[in-house]
């Protein structure tokens, strides 16, 4: 027997898994896919709470996570990145966003037509395709033990021990018989980096963003919610790469590298994070992070510790 079984290997999965064994818990994580595979490993993964709703968890979150990742940058882990970012708003907002809290020091500047203003800040951002393998690697140096499957019924689980952490995204939708559960549809396109350092995000829709990693560019992005393809489409492609080159003109010509198309697990009313207490044992649900789950993956995983009694 072991402690708890995590039932996810992405970022929220993992995060939980490696915050639980810290805590000196026995962690089995069961994973029916390498990280690399996961929905995770598709990601932008640029500190941002893309939209989700404001809420004093979701704050707590965000922030216990941008000051992890601003630590794991400073310490040197491989994949993590700080970058100054532009987020070139268009609703005509003067106030405080509620996210800034969270964000360290964030400026405000007069922007022009079509956007109202921009707002400037320093954001944590992940190489996932580094970071995740990286992470379970450290999990398992931990102690922590991995098991190549997936779960039909939390029952299963259960019966390996006392405490089930459902992190698995999408899946709980039928896991759970959640049907606020539902996919939100992203496609990136990933260029070669021309030397661009700032990020850059447009607010309108579908919404277009600039992120430069250390060797390329992701480039969006879609919101399609209901979507279930994860097959690039051609067309998408073209006019993801046109709304970026005409907001980084820097980025014409750029080589393509590789495009990508990945299921965010969203959920209506925002992430399910709560203890369930049944017959057979205790289940912590961390699912419904939708495009935030690397934002909110920290802070989620303290919170999910402390509702396991880690």
């Amino acid at each position: 027997m072991t402690d708890v079984v995590v039932l996810g290997g992405g970022i929220i999965g993992l995060t939980a898994a490696m915050r639980l064994r810290r805590r000196g818990a026995g962690v089995t994580l069961w994973s029916p896919a390498g990280p690399l595979d996961t929905v995770s490993a598709v990601a932008a993964a640029v500190w941002y709470p893309t939209r989700t709703d404001f809420d004093p968890r979701v704050l707590r979150w965000a922030g216990a996570t941008y000051e992890h990742f601003r630590r794991e940058a400073r310490d040197g882990v491989p994949g993590v990145l700080m970058r100054q970012t532009r987020n070139l708003e268009r609703d005509g907002s003067t106030g405080e966003p509620w996210w800034a809290a969270a964000a360290g020091k964030v400026a405000y500047r007069a922007a022009t037509a079509p956007w109202t203003r921009e707002v400037r800040f320093e954001a944590p951002l992940v190489e996932m395709d580094v970071y995740l393998p990286w992470l379970r690697d450290r999990f398992e140096r931990a102690g922590g033990r991995v098991v190549e499957r997936g779960a039909q019924r939390l029952e299963e689980a259960l019966a390996e021990a006392p405490i089930v952490v459902n992190a698995t995204g999408l899946a709980a939708g039928a896991l759970c018989g959640d049907p606020a559960v539902h996919p939100v549809r992203g496609q990136i396109v990933l260029v070669a980096n021309p030397g661009i350092t700032v990020s850059v995000r447009d607010q309108g829709e579908p919404g277009t963003y600039v992120h430069p990693r250390t060797r390329d560019v992701v480039l969006g992005g879609t919101y399609d919610a209901g979507e279930w393809s994860t097959t690039p489409d051609p067309a998408t492609r073209e006019a993801i790469i046109a709304r970026c080159v005409a907001l980084v003109p820097e980025l014409a010509g750029a080589p393509v590298l590789g495009e990508k198309a990945g299921l965010r697990p969203a959920r209506h009313g925002g992430p399910r994070v709560e203890a369930e207490r049944r017959p057979e044992g205790t289940v912590v649900h961390a699912y419904g992070h939708g495009g935030a789950g690397m934002t909110l993956s920290w802070g989620c995983a303290d919170e999910v510790a402390g509702l396991a009694g880690a």
